[in-house]
């Protein structure tokens, strides 16, 4: 940080980040937020504790001094390098120091009370994540270097777990009742975000080529499919409910699928017919970009319209069409939690019956994962794009 006091002096003279701007302001209603929520129980009401109240005196300098710096090399021009250091520095510290007001609020032999991020530390977290994604665009980092970036920040996140740094904190004390039940429903969600695409996938990318081809069929196809996105979710769930039932009851073989009115199939069938649009949508504009020169060269060479389709066309529209795919994992990550209402499992189950039993810390053990897998989706298929488009080139 002192490394950041001399470069913030020094990018005084240069003037003011606009960003900056909003991030220091992030930094400074963070710091003036509750740090943490104190409840005597998880379903008791929490009680707000600022920074100074909820670390040790020293602990508490730390952190304000950090806040400081990290809020001034956002507000100066400084260099990519500093902001991605600073960054990252004070994300250890507020990964460190909210373990550390757990630890501190906490009596070793109380089992019962738990300590929660409040809104002061999510303002923080927040801050440092825009200031360490611009850092990341200034950089322009490379799409095998955000990758790595992103094994690392999971190997950190693991190794901090693993560490216990943060076993005093609420969400942690959830999980470690509920492991087993944690990992089984991990994997349901898991199974019911990519399991979606991959079935959209094997139907929407032939329908995708057919409706390229025959232009008169695009229309009515794309519109049929824009009307399924415009269903609400949960409507839609239920929709399946009445014929996934009446399947299940005269079709033993279904049944014995799992095929049932309520659970993983009709999450899975809804979530299938959320993903065609976006599927479908892609190939056809992937396949419309490809060059008309292209198409006739290829035609010249004496390829077949298959030959055509699956040596020059297809990977062409490669690119536009793992976008679709990256669109569709990413919202059928988040769609997946909705399931659970139907008992389709997942990280749903965590956030609704946190939401019965006024349990926010069950809530945030179900939503942080789905957030971080989203994220995670988003990052590695963002640099496979780019990998192709660059291949292409």
């Amino acid at each position: 940080m002192a490394d950041s006091f001399a470069l913030t002096a020094r990018a005084a003279r240069r003037g003011l980040d606009k960003l900056g701007v909003v991030v220091a302001a992030l930094f400074a209603l963070g710091a003036a937020s509750p740090f943490v929520a104190f409840r005597a129980n998880r379903i008791a009401a929490g009680e707000a504790k600022s920074f100074f109240e909820a670390l040790p005196p020293l602990a508490a300098a730390l952190f304000a001094l950090a806040t400081f710096a990290a809020g001034a090399v956002s507000l100066l021009r400084t260099t990519a390098r500093a902001r991605l250091a600073t960054a990252i520095a004070f994300a250890v510290v507020l990964a460190a120091l909210i373990g550390m007001a757990a630890d501190h609020l906490t009596a070793p032999s109380d089992r019962f009370a738990r300590v929660a991020p409040a809104t002061g530390f999510w303002l923080l977290a927040f801050a440092s994540s825009i200031l360490f994604a611009d850092s990341v665009v200034r950089l322009k980092l490379g799409p095998l270097a955000r990758i790595l970036a992103l094994a690392l920040g999971a190997a950190a996140l693991a190794l901090t777990l693993w560490s216990g740094v943060w076993s005093g904190l609420s969400i942690l004390k959830e999980y470690a009742g509920r492991s087993d039940v944690f990992w089984r429903e991990a994997g349901a969600h898991v199974t019911l975000a990519v399991g979606s695409l991959a079935a959209a996938t094997v139907v929407g990318l032939p329908l995708g080529v057919l409706i390229a081809r025959r232009r008169g069929l695009r229309a009515p196809v794309l519109n049929t499919l824009n009307a399924i996105q415009t269903i609400p979710s949960i409507a839609l769930f239920g929709m399946l409910i009445g014929p996934l039932g009446w399947i299940s009851a005269h079709s033993p073989a279904a049944a014995a699928l799992g095929v049932h009115g309520i659970g993983a199939a009709p999450a899975f069938v809804a979530l299938f017919l959320y993903s065609l649009l976006p599927m479908a949508a892609n190939t056809v504009v992937g396949l419309d970009q490809v060059p008309a020169e292209v198409v006739d060269a290829a035609s010249g060479m004496g390829m077949t319209g298959r030959q055509r389709l699956f040596s020059v066309e297809l990977p062409l529209a490669l690119p536009v069409i793992l976008t679709g795919v990256r669109i569709v994992l990413v919202q059928n990550i988040g769609l997946a939690t909705i399931a659970a209402l139907i008992g389709g499992g997942g990280f749903g189950v965590f956030v609704f019956i946190g939401l019965g039993q006024t349990a926010p810390d069950l809530i945030l053990l179900g939503a942080v994962p789905t957030v971080l897998l989203a994220f995670a989706a988003a990052i590695i298929l963002d640099a496979t794009i780019e990998l192709v488009t660059k291949a292409r080139l």
